[in-house]
């Protein structure tokens, strides 16, 4: 997919400022542990495509109203992802200045988790 520039500066703009795993890592991590909360940024029609199975969905457009009801403890470790890694660290940004202490996006996305050919969940499974 072709980004526009403006979008792609504020992308690396921004990724100095967040943590980012991995498929491989993101996975190894929540194998290993089941409080982690892994969450689909991607917008509702992508969602309902086919999504990383455990993963829940916030929206990006809707994080900052959402997050605290879905994930009220402030300290869980949230992998955040969308479809290839940019929306992600723009999000993981958003939830770490509301507060959010363990904050992760995972590079490659919905596209390089379903490359690795981890477990999904809905339409495109």
């Amino acid at each position: 997919m072709s980004h526009a520039p403006g979008f792609l500066k504020i992308v690396e703009d921004t990724r100095s400022g967040v943590r980012e795993l991995t498929v491989a890592e993101a996975r190894d991590r929540l194998e290993k542990d089941p409080n982690i909360v892994f969450v689909d940024v991607r917008e509702e029609s992508e969602w309902k495509a086919g999504h990383a199975a455990g993963a829940i969905h916030i929206s990006k457009g809707v994080i900052e109203r959402d997050i605290e009801a879905k994930i009220p403890d402030k300290d869980t470790e949230v992998i955040l992802y969308c479809g290839g890694g940019f929306r992600s660290v723009l999000a993981a940004d958003t939830v770490q200045k509301m507060g959010y202490t363990n904050v992760y996006s995972m590079d490659g996305g919905w596209r390089g988790w379903k490359e690795a050919k981890a477990p999904i969940e809905g339409a495109a499974n």
